[in-house]
């Protein structure tokens, strides 16, 4: 399947010349990795459901990946085509994007959080060919609910399911058998070789027009982010990287899938957040580099109160998704030797900004950090004029790292002719080019890291037979960013809703429940403009002073 991409012969051009993208694949790099270093662990997993630790050395990830790409092309998938993966942080899913790069596939990571609601029009609108799952995770059964969707989505043509013992297992069909003697693999991968441009992966990201957008990356905007990410974290071989964040959101896949094998290291992945068994497994593994959201923060910071001892590998957290409160550097470096470092960032870019290593903690409390070689950032007025320091404005970012385009809505991508995107976020720069996320201009709403698409919610919740008129918005929350909270008003003749009866609405729909309102309020009406449009700002107040869920 051919992808048209938002990319132009200037922006590449410019590029090459200034040095960010160079054309090497994930692929190249494990290439290098199983030369110099093919007897190091290359991956470690950890299974909160039973227990079980996987370690595989490059060598072996490697004879897996050959193995995977080359079964992936016996079932049909041709270069260009996706493969859909509903995966948490296995091993498999690492396996499964360097089998697709090798065969120049393009691989649509999606959260295990997903629903029927979320994935029907996912995969529907990716015309995926191959869909893999796990038999069941987090005791939910995502073996049935691929094969019920698959009956709605004709080009799915092949599920495979992780962990099963039918016909559709994915073990059987692609590691049992001997794929790479019925094939020249060389000559097949030779044949699919990815240029540089070619797109590699494509993510979903919930955005203000009601459905997910399909963020589309090539190995040059991911491996431009990642090599400058790498210096001025002073990263090396060395390291060892936990991830516990999943790798279906970008966070994960471009630090707990792509970084360590760049930097020809070990990643240590936890397929389900316990704050107590990531204790056990920073002890027994050593990691110097944990990423993730501010919740996780919170949690290994409380937990140094008491297992300090077993967390004093850890040099460096990168805490990205929401402002650090700074209560929580305070409580961390009371009893450990980790630098909190704060980052921001999008899908659409990775990480853009981070405070450096160097920078006094208060940095990471205070600002978002500075720009990433190759990056570049500007806050502008509502005309698009450049702001002074310390002025609030627009938020636009340009470089290396940005996409190529959304998947299937080129006419989204919203970059100027200078090449800026507007993020959506509010801002300010201060006088040494740090920046403060302010707000955002666009309604989405942050949960631990996790972007809520609020449209396509309040959409769904408009059906509801009790609801006359509705807004969801953020409630502030110090573990999480912001929980969800729903101000309504009902029909006539309607008494009362409970949140539980919202909950159960948006459940019959197949609604992932990280996606439900943890607060409700029930209201005469709404507050308006004078021309019916629903102030949510003064609802966002309110909400800051709700201390229950109705």
């Amino acid at each position: 399947m051919a992808i048209h991409t938002n990319m132009t012969s200037a922006r590449r051009e410019a590029m090459v010349a200034l040095g960010a993208w160079n054309d090497m694949t994930i692929a190249d790099y494990l290439d290098k990795a199983v030369a110099s270093s093919g007897d190091k662990t290359a991956i470690i997993t950890y299974q909160m459901a039973d227990g079980s630790r996987t370690e595989l050395s490059y060598r072996e990830l490697n004879q897996r990946v050959t193995r995977m790409a080359a079964g992936l092309a016996g079932l049909g998938v041709e270069k260009g085509d996706i493969v859909s993966c509903q995966l948490s942080n296995w091993w498999q899913m690492t396996a499964l994007h360097l089998a697709c790069v090798r065969i120049g596939a393009v691989l649509n990571p999606l959260m295990p959080i997903f629903r029927e609601h979320e994935l029907e029009f996912m995969l529907s609108m990716a015309e995926s060919k191959l869909l893999v799952v796990p038999k069941t995770f987090r005791k939910f059964d995502h073996g049935a609910m691929a094969h019920d969707l698959q009956k709605s989505l004709p080009s799915l043509t092949h599920v495979l399911v992780v962990g099963s013992d039918e016909d559709d297992s994915f073990e059987q069909v692609l590691l049992e058998r001997a794929w790479e003697t019925e094939m020249d693999t060389d000559a097949l991968f030779a044949a699919r070789r990815l240029s540089g441009d070619d797109v590699v992966q494509v993510l979903y990201t919930s955005g203000t027009t009601g459905k997910p957008k399909g963020v589309m990356h090539t190995s040059n905007t991911l491996m431009s982010h990642i090599r400058p990410f790498a210096a001025r974290l002073a990263l090396e071989e060395s390291d060892t990287v936990f991830m516990p964040s999943p790798l279906a959101h970008q966070l994960g896949f471009l630090y707990g899938l792509l970084l360590p094998i760049y930097l020809k290291s070990t990643a240590v992945l936890q397929d389900t957040w316990l704050p107590e068994e990531a204790v056990k497994i920073i002890r027994a593994e050593q990691p110097s580099l944990m990423l993730g959201s501010t919740p996780f923060l919170a949690d290994i910071a409380e937990l140094a109160i008491e297992h300090g001892a077993d967390l004093q590998s850890l040099k460096l957290f990168l805490c990205a998704g929401a402002p650090i409160p700074s209560p929580l550097v305070e409580k961390a470096a009371k009893n450990l030797p980790t630098r909190i470092l704060s980052a921001w960032g999008m899908t659409e870019n990775g990480a853009v900004t981070t405070t450096l290593p160097d920078d006094d903690p208060s940095f990471a409390v205070n600002t978002d950090g500075v720009p990433l070689p190759y990056m570049e950032l500007k806050v502008t007025d509502m005309e698009g004029n450049p702001l002074p320091a310390g002025q609030e404005g627009l938020l636009y970012v340009r470089g290396a790292s940005l996409f190529v385009g959304y998947f299937k809505q080129p006419e989204l991508y919203g970059v100027d002719d200078e090449g800026w995107f507007p993020t959506g976020d509010l801002a300010r720069l201060n006088e040494q080019g740090y920046v403060r996320i302010t707000g955002r201009s666009k309604d989405v709403i942050i949960r631990g890291g996790e972007n809520i698409p609020i449209v396509d919610i309040e959409n769904t919740l408009y059906q509801h037979p009790k609801i006359h008129t509705l807004a969801l918005v953020g409630k502030p929350d110090e573990r999480l960013g912001e929980r969800l909270c729903a101000y309504v008003t009902l029909k006539e003749d309607v008494e009362s809703l409970t949140l539980d009866e919202v909950c159960a609405f948006l459940s019959e729909r197949k609604v992932t429940r990280q996606y439900h309102p943890e607060f409700l309020e029930v209201l005469d009406e709404l507050p308006r403009t004078p021309s019916g449009k629903i102030q949510k700002f003064k609802l966002r107040e309110q909400a800051s002073n709700v201390t229950s869920g109705t």
